[in-house]
């Protein structure tokens, strides 16, 4: 995509060739015209860029340089580049709750208990088949953020693994004490290395899907884990 942006603040060829290499050492950004006479710069990039980075890279927001949209809505686009980045996930959890609602089904109801069983077990089989697809590369991105892969490098190997036998815990109804009591250690833990990414503003990729696609690690991430976490105690409650 390619956006024209207005551009406030180059006086000199040497304002120009400083804001075009530091707009073009953006991830993601493919080409850069600047223009001084115009105070605009047009930006072509792969996916969205927030006007908040874009300004951030030309010096942030005390800087001279101020760039502004003028010639699309930003609104929109980060909404649009939200849904394009976030697709897989958002269908993979579509497919995965409408199964479950399907299955919970008995009669004119929903059964909650089996719908979170049915929902869990989905969620981890198939969140650890495309860790299973390269392991390896799992194992490399997960141990720049999770608190025990960190220190002990084998545990992003086993990692995928858990996830599988927890899926499989889930389907065949093993144990439910035990299976939830094991969900809310490993997602807890898992969870507190992914707050500290997104507190700290880490641009790193998430290990959730594998490397099979590059999601970033956000708030999504955050939600996708407290939402096991709170099954797996809704479950523990509903038991008792």
């Amino acid at each position: 995509m390619t956006h024209t942006y207005q551009l406030t603040g180059m006086t000199c060829t040497s304002c120009e060739a400083k804001v075009k290499s530091n707009l073009l050492a953006l991830p993601d950004v493919t080409s850069v015209e600047v223009s001084k006479d115009d105070n605009s710069a047009t930006i072509s990039m792969a996916q969205h860029i927030s006007l908040a980075n874009l300004q951030e890279a030309i010096g942030g927001k005390e800087s001279k340089y101020q760039i502004s949209a003028t010639q699309h809505n930003e609104v929109a686009e980060e909404a649009k580049s939200w849904l394009a980045t976030y697709k897989p996930l958002l269908i993979i959890f579509a497919f995965i709750t409408g199964i479950s609602l399907l299955t919970a089904r008995t009669g004119d109801e929903i059964n909650g208990m089996h719908f979170m069983q049915n929902f869990m077990a989905g969620f981890f089989i198939t969140f650890s088949f495309f860790k299973l697809l390269d392991v390896k590369a799992f194992a490399e991105t997960y141990s720049m953020y999770d608190i025990v892969a960190m220190r002990i490098k084998s545990y992003g190997y086993v990692y995928p693994f858990i996830e599988l036998a927890l899926g499989i815990a889930y389907l065949i109804g093993f144990y439910p004490f035990v299976t939830n009591i094991a969900t809310l250690i490993v997602m807890g833990v898992s969870i507190i290395g992914v707050l500290q990414s997104v507190l700290n503003k880490q641009k790193i990729q998430c290990a959730c899907l594998g490397s099979v696609f590059n999601l970033p690690m956000s708030t999504v991430t955050i939600i996708e884990d407290a939402l096991m976490i709170a099954m797996a105690g809704g479950m523990l409650v509903l038991m008792n």
